[in-house]
């Protein structure tokens, strides 16, 4: 085969390329970090930020520089294969990542927390930092997990089903204001039509994946594929009977579970008693 043509001699990583844009078009501007932000209206900080890799900024951000620059589209579409890169993504979730990604339905059991695909910012930040995570490094990652909720989104997402326990729900964050968005996300999302919500309460028994966040990817070419995470380590399951046998388990699981209707009732009723002020 032969060897690659590099035309424009840019990173082909795309949160580099994206950083590498920035720069190039400001030196073409010939503008100051200080004027863009006087121009855009947001901290000069910011941009030297993105310019160097250190953070992708959000979507206002991006669209206003596409407009400043007279390049419609351009940067928001490096932004959005920079925030989707499976490689800001540790090395044990790369290969799962790029399968979610091609996958045309998706099932998961939540034990603890929200599916990261359901996750608001608040969420991640706090679960995040808890883990250790600070400055630039907790910004990728925030930015990261945060851009995965695009799988979701458009009129081929796929349909996503998902269980949670309800020690999910009973687990709130520190910051209530955080905790009450993290509920009205999930209330909002059960109501959209790809995605189907279950609630599983206190008092439904033992069951086999007590212990066990598990992930189903229904690809593209008809296979299943399983990712099945304790607290301790992750496993990518591709072998169909063991895919097979653990999807029954799933099913049982849901079958203990509390239809769409009533567990979208039920995480309203979370939202009623969730406190609004941080407590004195």
């Amino acid at each position: 085969m032969p060897q690659r043509r590099v035309v424009t001699g840019r990173s082909q990583e795309p949160r580099q390329r994206f950083a590498e844009e920035l720069r190039h078009l400001r030196a073409e501007r010939a503008v100051s970090l200080r004027e863009l932000a006087e121009e855009l209206g947001w901290d000069a900080s910011n941009f030297g930020k993105m310019e160097s890799g250190r953070s992708l900024g959000s979507p206002e951000i991006v669209e206003a520089l596409d407009q400043y620059y007279g390049t419609p589209g351009l940067l928001l579409a490096l932004w959005e294969l920079a925030v989707g890169d499976p490689s800001q993504f540790k090395e044990q979730y790369r290969r799962y990542m790029m399968l979610e990604a091609e996958a045309v339905a998706l099932w998961q059991y939540s034990v603890s927390r929200p599916p990261g695909l359901l996750q608001t910012a608040g969420y991640v930040r706090e679960a995040l930092t808890a883990g250790g995570l600070v400055d630039e490094e907790l910004d990728q990652q925030i930015e990261a997990r945060i851009g995965r909720r695009g799988v979701l989104e458009g009129p081929d997402a796929p349909h996503f089903r998902v269980i949670l326990f309800e020690g999910v729900l009973r687990n709130s964050l520190r910051d209530p204001q955080d905790w009450r968005a993290q509920l009205e996300y999930l209330a909002e999302t059960a109501r959209r039509p790809n995605i189907t919500l279950h609630v599983l309460p206190f008092g439904t028994g033992l069951h086999g994946l007590d212990s066990t966040d598990t992930m189903f990817l229904r690809l593209s070419d008809g296979r299943t594929v399983a990712y099945a995470e304790n607290d301790v380590r992750g496993e990518l399951i591709e072998e169909s009977g063991k895919v097979e046998r653990l999807h029954r388990t799933y099913d049982d699981v849901r079958d203990l579970a509390l239809t769409p209707a009533e567990s979208r009732t039920f995480i309203l009723r979370m939202l009623e008693e969730a406190p609004c002020e941080p407590s004195t």
